[in-house]
């Protein structure tokens, strides 16, 4: 079906011009004499209006339903009110009848509803303005790494090795529900691929392979979490940016990390500027100039033992205490982004026995070169560490977790065979786009949410 883009036709020089549009119908109204329709194709954030003169047209009443599609063609005009221009219908065909049924209502809008269909959702201007977003997020990404010579590559979604060595992974299997067999072992060894497998809860273990050849590489994708977390910022299936750098050290990655998120939003602000007086207007008052002052000034970096001073001292009653060798929960990171920096922070130099079994140890024996980007409003986004590249000290740290150091044998190789000082971090590409949006709820950034007790 031969048509303009609504997007072309806002930006362009169509004045004057017949030209045929197609879209659906967000509002209408009409008089005695003329109707209007508000048109969106989905191809960017504004409207078209639609004027029908009608006296001399006279469209089918399904045209005027909210959520019809149609086809109208006529002469683009300027706007009887505003800048811009509208659209003189000449002719004005249903493409699609909408029933009054029709979810989408201005007065059955909240977003909790609105999950409840989301094969319908994305027609209204928040989730427009959301997954607008997320997409020039995702272009950015990829953008960012390409110019400074980082090499995309895609590692593998079913995996036989736990990254992060917590156990919170889905099992791929091919048996049947009720397959009975003496042992796990022999379970295992007729399934599939002979031995236990489960979907990826990260791509770093590989990716630390192709950065050990290419220096710089990023993989961009979906990973899979079986952690029973039913918050407003766990999702069972979410999309991971993940870099890994060869010859970069803690203060490096944390730069690099810095400077990305830096290049996100600007791209955000300058590409998307309509969404994102949207979301300043009915989402988060003063985002704008929040990410602003983000992408102007340096992040904090503030070491964990330094951290938990600042908490003990607060005069906050947390719902969780703080000590020193715990795992900051969100209220904590919140109470460090939202009131004692008012911007990132990134804390350094967590307690080992929190954190992975990768990470490098640093010299005082009790804790390791890791680091959390902690943003305002949302809590932790990145996690962070420069790799242990000493064969010796992986080995052990392998050991003291009682893991299967046969499921790691290529990972260890790496450490005999030209080790470098290398880094890298995780970015859940959905809490970015909660970040940058002011959107509280994680289901309400990814297209068909998959959660604990979820998969709609």
């Amino acid at each position: 079906m031969k048509h303009t883009d609504i997007a072309d036709l806002l930006k362009g020089d169509f004045l004057g011009k017949q030209v045929t549009v197609c879209g659906w119908v967000r509002t209408s109204r009409e008089s005695a004499s003329v109707a209007f329709l508000e048109l969106s194709d989905g191809t960017c954030f504004a409207r078209l209006q639609i004027v029908i003169d009608k006296t001399k047209l006279s469209p089918d009443p399904e045209c005027m339903k909210n959520g019809a599609s149609v086809c109208v063609t006529g002469a683009v005009v300027k706007a009887f009110k505003g800048e811009g221009v509208e659209l003189n219908a000449d002719t004005v065909a249903l493409l699609g009848k909408c029933p009054p049924e029709y979810p989408i209502q201005k007065k059955r809008t909240t977003l909790e509803f609105l999950r409840t269909i989301p094969h319908l959702r994305l027609r209204t201007n928040t989730f427009n303005a959301v997954f607008r977003v997320r997409s020039v997020a995702a272009q950015a990404i990829h953008r960012y790494f390409h110019e400074r010579h980082y090499v995309y590559v895609n590692t593998p979604i079913i995996t036989a090795s736990d990254c992060e060595g917590a156990g919170e992974m889905f099992r791929v299997t091919t048996q049947p529900f009720n397959a009975a067999y003496a042992s796990e072992e022999a379970y295992f060894k007729n399934d599939f691929f002979g031995q236990k497998a489960g979907l990826s809860v990260s791509g770093q273990l590989e990716g630390e392979v192709a950065a050990m050849a290419f220096s710089k590489i990023y993989t961009f994708g979906p990973s899979f979490r079986a952690e029973k977390s039913n918050t407003t910022r766990h999702l069972a299936e979410f999309w991971h940016i993940e870099p890994e750098v060869a010859f970069a050290e803690l203060p490096d990655i944390i730069e690099i990390a810095q400077d990305m998120i830096k290049y996100l939003i600007r791209a955000v602000l300058d590409e998307c500027p309509d969404e994102m007086d949207f979301f300043d207007k009915f989402m988060e008052k003063g985002l704008k100039e929040k990410l602003l002052n983000v992408v102007n000034s340096d992040f904090a970096v503030l070491d964990y033992t330094d951290a938990v001073g600042l908490l003990k001292k607060a005069d906050v009653k947390f719902a969780y205490p703080v000590e020193w060798g715990c795992d900051l929960q969100t209220e904590h990171e919140k109470y460090l982004t939202d009131v004692v920096f008012k911007k990132p922070v990134f804390v350094t130099n967590y307690p080992k026995e929190i954190k992975s079994f990768y990470m490098k140890q640093n010299p005082d024996g009790k804790t390791v070169a890791a680091t959390d980007l902690l943003v305002p409003g949302i809590g932790e986004i990145i996690g962070c560490s420069e790799r242990e590249a000493d064969y010796e000290k992986l080995l052990s740290a392998m050991k003291a977790r009682k893991m299967d150091l046969s499921a790691y044998k290529q990972y260890l190789d790496l450490r005999l065979f030209g080790s470098v000082p290398h880094s890298g971090f995780g970015l859940g590409f959905e809490r970015f786009v909660m970040y940058v949006t002011g959107v509280e709820n994680i289901r309400d950034v990814t297209l068909f949410p998959r959660a604990v007790g979820n998969i709609m």
